[in-house]
C-alpha cells in the first residue's frame, strides 16, 4: 500500500531525489553507486539519526522525495560488540530510527529502512528444513544477541508508522568477495563454520529491487531475502566449485560455537512470497548466488 503525501491528488509526482542516511556504511555506499547507474539525482545526509534538528535541516538543504536509511549499529567485528555497548547501540538503532521515521512523517516523506530478519529462530512451528518460513506479520521470537533485541523492538514500534517500509534483511552477500561484512567472505575466513540453512539476501539483485519499491511508494514490512534457504556448507561448496579448487573448511556444532562467541546468533527462514508476488522476476537463493555471486567470479572451470 502507498502512504498518502501531503499533496493534492491532481499533482504531478514529485521527481526522484533520494536522501539516504548510511553513506560510510557497506549498503549506503552500493545504494549510492546505484542511484548514479540509473541516474537518480540523491545526496546522502549528514545528520546524525539521533539529533532531529540536524535530520529536518537535512530535510529542509535537499527536499527529497524519499529518504532511504541504509545507517545503523551493527558492531564491529561483530554484533558481540553490541552486548558490551548497549546505550550506543539504543541510540542508534531505537532512538535514531524512530526519530528519522518520526521526523519523514511530519513531511509526508516515505522512509525505506533497512532492517534486519535476524529477529526470528526455528521453533515448533517453523522448524529447520520443514519450508515453512516466517511471514511479515509474525512477531519476532529471537532475542539472543542485544542486537536482534534492538531491532525487533524498533521494528515492532515502526508498524504504527504507515509511511515507513521495512526491509529485513538477512546475512548480506554481494558479488564483492573482497569486502569483509560479505558473509561468503565472512565464511570462507572462518577457522570453522556451523552448517545450517538459513535464508539470505543477494544485495546485487534485491538492492535494484529496493529502489523500484521507493518509486512504486510502498510500504509495510517486508522480508527482504531470496526466496528459499542455502546452508554454510552449500555455500563454501559452490565457492570450492567456482572460485577456489583447493579450499577447505571445517564445521563445528551449535555447542562448539557457543563456547567462542559472547551472544548467539539468528537461524531462520523468512517467507519471501509477499516480495515474489510484486517482483516475480526474483530469484531463488541458489539461482541467484550463482548468477549474480559465483559465475561473475568464477576463477575455475566448472564441469
Amino acid at each position: 500500500m502507498g502512504f498518502p503525501v501531503n499533496v493534492p491528488s491532481q499533482s504531478p509526482p514529485k521527481p526522484l531525489n533520494f536522501l539516504i542516511y548510511g553513506k560510510t556504511g557497506w549498503i549506503g555506499g552500493l545504494l549510492g553507486k546505484l542511484c548514479q547507474s540509473q541516474s537518480i539525482p540523491f545526496a546522502y545526509g549528514s545528520g546524525r539519526l539521533e539529533d532531529r534538528r540536524s535530520l529536518e535541516a537535512d530535510l529542509v538543504a535537499h527536499d527529497p522525495s524519499h529518504v532511504i536509511n541504509a545507517a545503523g549499529v551493527t558492531g564491529r567485528p561483530n554484533v558481540d560488540w553490541c552486548e558490551s555497548h548497549k546505550v550506543e547501540t539504543i541510540r542508534a538503532n531505537v532512538v535514531g530510527t524512530l526519530t528519522l521515521a518520526d521526523v519523514c512523517r511530519e513531511r509526508g516523506l516515505i522512509l525505506i529502512n533497512y532492517a534486519t530478519g535476524c529477529i526470528f529462530e526455528y521453533d515448533a512451528e517453523h522448524p529447520l528444513g520443514s519450508g515453512v518460513g516466517f511471514k511479515e506479520e509474525d512477531t519476532p521470537n529471537f532475542i539472543g544477541s542485544f542486537y536482534s533485541k534492538t531491532k525487533a523492538m524498533v521494528e515492532d514500534l515502526l508498524r504504527n508508522y504507515e509511511n515507513v517500509c521495512t526491509l529485513r534483511v538477512r546475512m548480506p552477500i554481494s558479488s564483492d568477495l573482497s569486502n569483509p561484512r560479505n558473509f561468503i567472505t565472512k565464511i570462507s575466513r572462518y577457522e570453522k563454520v556451523v552448517n545450517i540453512p538459513n535464508s539470505m539476501t543477494i544485495l546485487d539483485e534485491l538492492l535494484p529491487i529496493s529502489i523500484e519499491m521507493a518509486k512504486r511508494n510502498l510500504t509495510g514490512i517486508w522480508n527482504f531475502t531470496n526466496p528459499g534457504v542455502v546452508s554454510h556448507n552449500e555455500i563454501l561448496e559452490m565457492y570450492r566449485e567456482y572460485i577456489d579448487p583447493n579450499f577447505t573448511w571445517k564445521n563445528f556444532t551449535l555447542e562448539e560455537q557457543a563456547q567462542v562467541i559472547i551472544a548467539p546468533r539468528s537461524n531462520n527462514e523468512l517467507d519471501a512470497t509477499k516480495l515474489s508476488r510484486e517482483f516475480p522476476e526474483l530469484l531463488s537463493i541458489k539461482e541467484s548466488l550463482l548468477k549474480y555471486v559465483f559465475k561473475p567470479n568464477q576463477k575455475t572451470s566448472v564441469a
